[in-house]
């Protein structure tokens, strides 16, 4: 039955005819209407890029009117007409339009569904009068203080030199090169990138930039930073964990060019900035910027691709670049004409300050259930007597891995999933950290009663005791007892619990800090000068060929946040506790050679024609039955091996995932590889097809994620 419109949606001059507009709306990739925007009549022209709000069966849901598409020609066709237009709102630019587009083709989502997951939900909610009432009141706020700008610090040469090179004009009025800031850890990478800002702000009035950090706890301090160096602009920021209000303000602010300055985690790169000149993504390496759900779109990638077309300058900053990013800087030479971006390096830290020492530590010499080692015990404790603060890295939460019975063999595996539940000491729970199922532990094993249950492994929670434990006897410099806290997600969940942790670090109220990775990386904490980094071993022989070159990241990341500060004038150290103290990994990084790392493992991946030499994408799916899903994958391979884009890529036969089965589903995945990434893109609509049609009700759900990062 046909909506009724709104008075709103059908204003117009009276005896104006009736239009017919394209409109995306939210639809799954799998339904069968989200291949193309739907049709709607309504009563005058509106430009491409205006928010709407249409029928969609019984409901009424937002959309986004499109570029023109052809009508079906369908016989007795009926169109329905719009319920509402946000004409207060500037429409979506054609930029962003292109985006969204792109987004949707590439990572193999419906355009809907990317265009209408980059707008903020409340904008769902809200009526046109409503809408307008909160562009009146942003308008009428500016978001300011009045207070003094922080001034710029002086730049070194290697800091100016990256400036100047960032900031040059492009040749022959071409698209600028994305560069690549290879920056050790305390070189003075933010400096470069507020002076960035800086400059683009002071060349062009309307200019906006975006600034992009991997998670959500690295924006607290990056929002202050910005805040205090630029009081007379307004800032916006966008990530998931703001509420639904502050998220439309800010894409309001954004969408409107009143913020100039806009800061976010990956769900930024979606945002409608009309006046985008400079994008900075901090911290590219981070694997945090592709997303897992949905459409699976690397922020990263996606950023570049904006840069180019809006014909402005991206930076992409690290410590430890990926190796696409690196590999596509690379120099030319000996016939290689070298790749599309420009590197700039930093190799020195700021103030002279050295880079950390890496002690290794074997633990084949100490005892079997040794956490850690005497002579790191001994290095904490003289830094404690100092005054000076340690942290210890263990990518881990929770207690232990896994409870387990030495009688029976019985071990805290979760009902659901083919994975342990997590003991959780400080609740006395068991913990599922993959679909969230939680018990009380038991008093004794649930098979044979046993009351000796045991733990196996360590998590963060275990550490923080064992050190409490070790420690005991020590005292700070003014013979107060010595302070251990914990920063993981348990510690973390609370709104603003996080701020309030690192703020007690940075003040010097804490000791030792242990947590996992989210502590790793971005912080300029300037009291620490010992890291340490407990069982990474796992990472050594994984079957994810990634695996070294993100232990080798979190590594020398972790390692750069001690000895930040030159005036404390202790020498800083990174201790690594490994059995396997020889490993060529480890070799480059007491030297802290992370080019001859990179050398290394892109020779692997050339040899293996692992990526950036080939383009892979998965294809996943979930069924109740790990063979249905298996079957499935299988059977849409082999239907779609007849097609002309199959002959460049090869499709591997279907395998569990690890972990097989989550939430009492199984799920199975299939590799596809191609030396031709246009060849894959051709390839992977007609598998599309292929799975649309193989689908049956045992197929719970499956996707496409296109550049992998996990296998």
């Amino acid at each position: 039955m046909d909506s009724t419109p709104s008075a709103d949606s059908e204003s117009g001059a009276p005896g104006q005819e009736s239009q017919v507009l394209s409109v995306l709306v939210a639809l799954p990739a799998h339904s069968p209407l989200s291949a193309t925007p739907l049709h709607y009549t309504h009563t005058g022209r509106l430009p491409p890029g205006t928010l709407v709000r249409v029928p969609l069966g019984a409901r009424a849901v937002l959309g986004v009117v499109w570029d023109d598409v052809p009508l079906p020609q369908q016989e007795g066709l009926q169109l329905r007409p719009l319920l509402e237009a946000f004409t207060a709102l500037p429409p979506l630019d054609a930029s962003w339009r292109r985006l969204v587009t792109f987004t949707a083709h590439y990572y193999q989502r419906s355009m809907g569904e990317v265009a209408l997951s980059a707008l903020p939900p409340q904008l769902r909610d809200l009526d046109g009068t409503q809408l307008a009432r909160r562009l009146r009141k942003l308008a009428a706020d500016k978001g300011l203080e009045a207070r003094t700008a922080s001034a710029p610090l002086p730049l070194t040469p290697q800091q100016q030199q990256a400036l100047d090179t960032l900031l040059a004009p492009a040749d022959g009025g071409t698209a600028p090169r994305p560069c690549l800031l290879f920056g050790s850890t305390g070189s003075g990478k933010t400096e470069v990138y507020l002076q960035a800002v800086a400059r683009t702000l002071e060349q062009e009035p309307g200019a906006q930039v975006l600034v992009m950090v991997p998670e959500i706890n690295l924006t607290p301090q990056l929002e202050q930073r910005f805040a205090d160096r630029f009081p007379d602009q307004r800032i916006a920021s966008m990530h998931s964990g703001l509420t639904p209000a502050q998220r439309l303000q800010g894409w309001l602010a954004a969408h409107t060019g009143q913020a100039r300055i806009v800061l976010g985690t990956r769900m930024a790169v979606l945002a409608s900035l009309p006046g985008l000149r400079l994008i900075v993504v901090d911290e590219e390496h981070d694997p945090s910027y592709k997303q897992q759900e949905g459409a699976r779109y690397s922020a990263r990638d996606l950023a570049i691709y904006r840069a180019h077309h809006a014909q402005a300058r991206i930076l992409l900053g690290s410590a430890t670049p990926s190796l696409e990013s690196w590999h596509q800087s690379r120099p030319a030479g000996d016939g290689d004409a070298g790749g599309r971006y420009l590197r700039l390096a930093m190799p020195a830290r700021i103030g002279a300050a050295p880079l950390p020492r890496v002690r290794l530590v074997d633990m084949n010499h100490q005892h079997r259930r040794c956490v850690f080692s005497p002579q790191l015990l001994e290095a904490m404790a003289e830094r404690a007597a100092r005054g000076e603060q340690s942290m210890v890295l263990l990518n881990r939460r929770g207690y232990a891995p896994v409870l387990h019975c030495a009688d029976c063999g019985w071990k805290s595996e979760c009902p659901h999933c083919s994975a342990y539940r997590v003991f959780h000491k400080i609740d006395r729970t068991l913990r599922c950290h993959h679909c969230g199922f939680t018990e009380r532990v038991p008093r004794a094993c649930p098979s044979c009663g046993n009351l000796d249950v045991q733990t196996l492994g360590q998590g963060t929670e275990q550490l923080e005791e064992a050190l409490a434990h070790e420690l005991r006897a020590l005292t700070r410099p003014d013979g107060q007892p010595l302070v251990i806290a914990r920063v993981d997600a348990d510690t973390t969940r609370h709104a603003g619990s996080l701020e309030q942790q690192l703020a007690r670090v940075h003040s010097g109220d804490v000791d030792v800090l242990v947590g996992t990775q989210m502590i790793a990386k971005g912080h300029d904490f300037r009291r620490i000068t010992l890291v340490a980094a407990l069982n990474p071993d796992t990472a050594l022989f994984s079957s994810d060929f990634r695996a070294p070159e993100r232990l080798f990241s979190l590594l020398l990341q972790a390692g750069g946040r001690a000895g930040r500060d030159a005036a404390i004038g202790s020498t800083s150290e990174l201790w690594v506790q490994t059995r396997f103290p020889t490993h060529a990994l480890f070799a480059a990084l007491q030297r802290h050679d992370y080019p001859a790392f990179a050398a290394q493992q892109l020779e692997e991946r050339a040899a293996a024609g692992m990526p950036p030499f080939s383009y892979q994408a998965l294809v996943r799916a979930e069924s109740r039955e790990q063979q249905a899903a298996q079957d499935f994958l299988n059977a849409a391979s082999s239907a779609a091996a007849d097609v002309p884009e199959a002959a460049e890529v090869f499709c591997y036969p279907a395998i569990p995932m690890t972990p097989q089965r989550v939430a009492n589903r199984e799920r199975a995945q299939m590799l596809l590889e191609s030396g031709n990434r246009a060849a894959l893109q051709r390839f992977l609509p007609q598998l599309a097809q292929q799975l649309h049609a193989q689908r049956n009700r045992t197929i719970l759900r499956w996707a496409i994620d296109v550049d992998p990062l996990g296998i």
